[in-house]
């Protein structure tokens, strides 16, 4: 069995609710959304996030603005809609859930 193959699909399990969380308190662009993740050591690639923002904003969870920028060309910031503040709500609460669970699991005594 692959160990890099299963972290990375625990990984990709977890990156809309990362992505959800990086945009509940302000808007950001594509860049600063990877060096969000990437800060906190959950490493994706740019071929990764954009078909993923792509399909939240279709799924009606984000929308997007764009922005003028001084240091090249147009910038598009993402921000949560009324519905992906509801969704990451939900979210929380099951990763709270399911997050207690799994450390009973695994911290147990054997």
């Amino acid at each position: 069995m692959n160990i890099e193959n299963t972290k990375a699909q625990m990984r990709k399990g977890v990156l809309e609710f990362c992505i959800l969380s990086v945009l509940k308190e302000k808007e950001a662009y594509t860049s600063e959304i990877l060096d969000t993740l990437k800060n906190a050591k959950l490493l994706v690639v740019e071929g990764t996030i954009y078909p993923l923002l792509t399909r939240l904003k279709n799924d009606g969870l984000l929308n997007y603005r764009w922005e003028e920028s001084t240091s090249g060309p147009p910038r598009k910031y993402y921000g949560l809609t009324e519905i992906g503040q509801t969704f990451l709500n939900e979210l929380n609460g099951t990763w709270t859930e399911l997050s207690d669970a799994v450390n009973l699991i695994t911290n147990q005594k054997q």
